[in-house]
C-alpha cells in the first residue's frame, strides 16, 4: 500500500515552499508575542524595507494583493474614468481588472515571441491610433521573463505615459542586470500561495516616488485624514497587508535565491528530458533576460496537443495547465479593443504550464516526463 501512495502522490504545479530553516515562523512568533496581530506592525515595515532593498527601488507598500497594488498603481498615475490604459492580452485577468474597477477603458496589445510579453511593434501602432487619450501603460513580465523594455520605456517616453510593471510573476528576475519591478514608474509583486516566495496571499508597490508611495498607504487605510475623529476627505480601501502575513514574507525572502535556482534546475530538466521530441519547444530565453523560470512552459506544434499531455499528466495525479488565455478572448474583456496579430492566440493554442514546484525531487521529474513521453510512443 505504501508503495501504491508514493506512485501516486500528488504533484503540483506551484505550491507554498516554506523555508527549512523556519524563518517565517521566526516573525510570525515574534508578532504573537509581541501582540502586533492587528495591520500594521514592524514585519509589515520591515518587508516593505527589505524588499525595496532587494530590488533596487527608494519606497514601497505592503498589500493585500498583487491585484490591489495594480489598482493602486493605476490610481496613482492618475488613470481616472475614461482613460485609456494599454495591457498585454497575453496576461492572467488581474492584470486588467483594476482598469475595470477605475472606470477606463483596456486597449489589449499582442505579444511577440521573442519575449511572449507585451510586442514594441504593436504597442507602437496603438499609440498612432489612441495617442493623448492613453493615461497608462501596463507591462507584465510573463512567467517570469522579462519584457522589452529598452523598447517599450523609449515608446512611452516618447509619448510622455507612465509605466506599471506588473512583475507579479517575475520576483528575482532580471532584465540586463536590473530587478524586473524597476523600470517603470511603478512596479508590482504578488506572493500568492503560487508564486515563486509567498505570503499565502498579499503584494507589493514599489516606486522611486516616496509621495506617490505614501499616498498609497493613505488610500489603502481607509484614507483616514489626520483628525483625533475618523475623517474621510477621500474614497479609501482596505488594502494593507498585515503584520503576521508580512512576518511569512520576511522569511521567504530570506530563500528567495534558492527558489530561483530549483525554478532554473527544474526547466533545465524539462529541455534536456523532453526537448528531442518532435514539435516541442520551450519559453525563450534571450540573452538579456535572467529569469526566474517561475513556470516552465512548454510549446507543442507538432501532433501531439497540450490538451493530450495535460489530461495524461491528470490521470496521474500531477497538475499542470494551460498557457493564460489572451484578454481579448475572455468573454468579458471581448468588447474592448485589441491591437496585433495572432502571436497571444498561438502561444494560447501550444502551451503548456509544466509542473514546477520547488518541492520535487528528481524522481517527481522522472515521473512527469515519463508520463509526457509516453504520448510519442
Amino acid at each position: 500500500m505504501a508503495e501504491t501512495k508514493i506512485k501516486n502522490e500528488k504533484i503540483w504545479l506551484a505550491s507554498p515552499h516554506m523555508s527549512e530553516e523556519g524563518y517565517e515562523l521566526q516573525f510570525v512568533n515574534e508578532a504573537f508575542d509581541m501582540n502586533f496581530i492587528a495591520p500594521l506592525g514592524p514585519n509589515v515595515t520591515g518587508f516593505e524595507k527589505e524588499v525595496a532593498e532587494l530590488v533596487g527601488s527608494e519606497n514601497a507598500a505592503a498589500l493585500i494583493s498583487g491585484t490591489a497594488a495594480i489598482h493602486m498603481a493605476l490610481k496613482a498615475a492618475g488613470v481616472g474614468e475614461g482613460d485609456f490604459v494599454f495591457c498585454p492580452t497575453l496576461t492572467f485577468s488581474a492584470t486588467a481588472n483594476p482598469i475595470i474597477y477605475l472606470n477606463a477603458i483596456p486597449i489589449f496589445i499582442d505579444s511577440d515571441m521573442e519575449t511572449w510579453n507585451i510586442d514594441p511593434k504593436a504597442l507602437e501602432i496603438a499609440f498612432d491610433r489612441y495617442g493623448s487619450k492613453v493615461k497608462a501603460v501596463l507591462v507584465v513580465h510573463l512567467y517570469g521573463l522579462s519584457a522589452d523594455m529598452d523598447k517599450i520605456l523609449s515608446i512611452c517616453k516618447k509619448y510622455g505615459v507612465p509605466v506599471i510593471e506588473d512583475a507579479a510573476e517575475s520576483l528575482g528576475a532580471y532584465y540586463k542586470g536590473k530587478h524586473t519591478g524597476t523600470f517603470g514608474d511603478f512596479g508590482v509583486f504578488s506572493f500568492n500561495g503560487n508564486k515563486i516566495i509567498t505570503t499565502s496571499g498579499g503584494g507589493m508597490l514599489v516606486s522611486d516616488n516616496q509621495e506617490r508611495i505614501s499616498k498609497v498607504r493613505f488610500w489603502s487605510t481607509q484614507s483616514r485624514d489626520k483628525a483625533r475623529h475618523y475623517q474621510h476627505s477621500e474614497l479609501g480601501y482596505n488594502y494593507r497587508m498585515s503584520n503576521v502575513v508580512a512576518g511569512i514574507g520576511r522569511g521567504q525572502l530570506k530563500v528567495l535565491s534558492r527558489r530561483v535556482e530549483k525554478k532554473k534546475y527544474i526547466f533545465e530538466y524539462y529541455k534536456r528530458a523532453l526537448g528531442d521530441l518532435e514539435g516541442v519547444g520551450f519559453m525563450p530565453i534571450n540573452e538579456w533576460n535572467k529569469p526566474n523560470y517561475w513556470l516552465s512552459v512548454m510549446t507543442l506544434t507538432g501532433k501531439i496537443r497540450p490538451l493530450q499531455v495535460i489530461e495524461a499528466l491528470e490521470n496521474e495525479n500531477i497538475e499542470s495547465r494551460p498557457v493564460w488565455k489572451p484578454m481579448h478572448m475572455q468573454p468579458f474583456f471581448a468588447k474592448y479593443d485589441y491591437i496585433g496579430g495572432k502571436t497571444s492566440e498561438i502561444l494560447f493554442e501550444n502551451g503548456v504550464c509544466l509542473p514546477s514546484d520547488t518541492k520535487m525531487t528528481d524522481s517527481d521529474l522522472e515521473r512527469i516526463t515519463k508520463v509526457i513521453r509516453s504520448l510519442w510512443k
